[in-house]
């Protein structure tokens, strides 16, 4: 009996069921077992031929990706694995296939129709092999639904922040993150800063879905953006997000350094960022993904005397980026998705001023103003 990874291909592009198969030759541990064209097929194939991962194309004919990955959900309880176009309209049909509960996603290159889909070969067999070992999800989230939001008001004097939070995120994290972002208020003391591992061309529709589902100000991070209170930025796809003192306040800043644990976005350069500027300030917080990025700099925050946070692993999609920091001794406490945020606002309640020393009553010496003995 094979105990390769059962792999099941479905694309209405004839020439994509026959690259995507191709790709995957190279990777000893993985067979892609049969492929289909719509979703229909999909469906039928799923029954005759029990693989453990799908790979879903969403524009199809007849049954297309989004009401295929419906049922699957329903029925079936296979990882999908969403292989997108990289447009537009194809970042907001995958957002909304990881919403439904795809596993993850890959996005295909701008050549992909001449034949050249070797660049993302190495991405998909790994998420493959990820999702085939994690199974179907160990936590079902609830992501809310947008919401018409008022105009903001925004104060005359800026909201300055109590405390940085810098969150590293991966595979599962959009609904992680949304599920998040709808528990806080929009009186939070902190600023968010978050380095979620995705693509350039997604993460400013994704911080614009943030925003419409939670009462804070969700916005992909551009250079200069102050650090204030209630509000989060999202760093873009294929940039570095940092941190500066600036003498109108505090500011993200973007960088195009090289890549940084094969990440671009990295998560260890933000947090590395956040503790060599705000120390003791920071909170740091790791949640759902795969691989290990973050763990060293959310070791530099607790050194720098931070807060160092992780999801607990029992509530991630993936919990090797959180664990990896927990099994260094990184994280000073792990904590359930549904208790973060009350965890995050306890964390940022504003230090209270010391209360100034009670005046000294005339007539009695500093150190003696403590009850004395009546003489009987």
């Amino acid at each position: 009996m094979s105990d390769k990874i059962r792999v099941l291909v479905v694309d209405d592009s004839a020439l994509m069921r026959k690259l995507i198969p191709q790709t995957l030759l190279s990777d000893p541990s993985i067979e892609v077992v049969g492929t289909a064209m719509d979703g229909l097929i999909g469906l039928r194939k799923i029954e005759e031929l029990r693989p453990h991962v799908v790979t879903l194309d969403l524009e199809m004919p007849r049954m297309d990706g989004i009401e295929m990955l419906r049922q699957i959900t329903r029925k079936h309880r296979v990882p999908v694995i969403v292989v997108s176009a990289h447009t537009e309209e194809g970042a907001s049909l995958t957002l909304k296939a990881l919403a439904l509960g795809a596993f993850d996603f890959v996005t295909k290159p701008q050549d992909a129709a001449s034949g050249r889909l070797q660049q993302i070969a190495a991405e998909l067999a790994l998420k493959i092999k990820v999702a085939a070992s994690s199974g179907p999800p160990k936590m079902i989230i609830t992501v809310p639904p947008a919401k018409r939001k008022e105009p903001r008001n925004f104060p005359a004097q800026p909201r300055w922040p109590s405390r940085i939070v810098a969150i590293g995120i991966s595979t599962g994290g959009p609904n992680a993150l949304q599920y998040l972002f709808s528990q806080l208020p929009e009186d939070f003391p902190g600023c968010l800063l978050v380095v979620q591992h995705m693509p350039e061309g997604f993460t400013e529709m994704f911080a614009r879905r943030l925003d419409e589902s939670s009462a804070l100000e969700v916005k992909e991070a551009q250079s200069g953006d102050l650090l204030l209170a209630g509000r989060a930025l999202i760093c873009p796809g294929n940039r570095h997000m940092k941190v500066c003192h600036m003498e109108h306040g505090d500011v993200s800043i973007l960088v195009d350094q090289p890549r940084v644990n094969g990440h671009r976005p990295s998560v260890d350069v933000l947090f590395h960022s956040v503790a060599a500027t705000f120390r003791n300030k920071a909170v740091a917080v790791l949640m759902t993904g795969m691989g290990e990025d973050g763990a060293a700099g959310m070791g530099a925050i607790q050194a720098a005397g931070g807060v160092t946070l992780a999801q607990s692993p029992d509530t991630c999609i993936v919990d090797s980026m959180p664990r990896s920091a927990i099994s260094r001794g990184f994280v000073s406490r792990v904590v359930s998705l549904s208790a973060l945020a009350g965890t995050l606002q306890a964390k940022c309640i504003p230090d209270r001023p010391q209360a100034e020393p009670a005046a000294v009553p005339s007539g009695v010496a500093a150190g003696d103003t403590g009850s004395r003995r009546r003489s009987s």
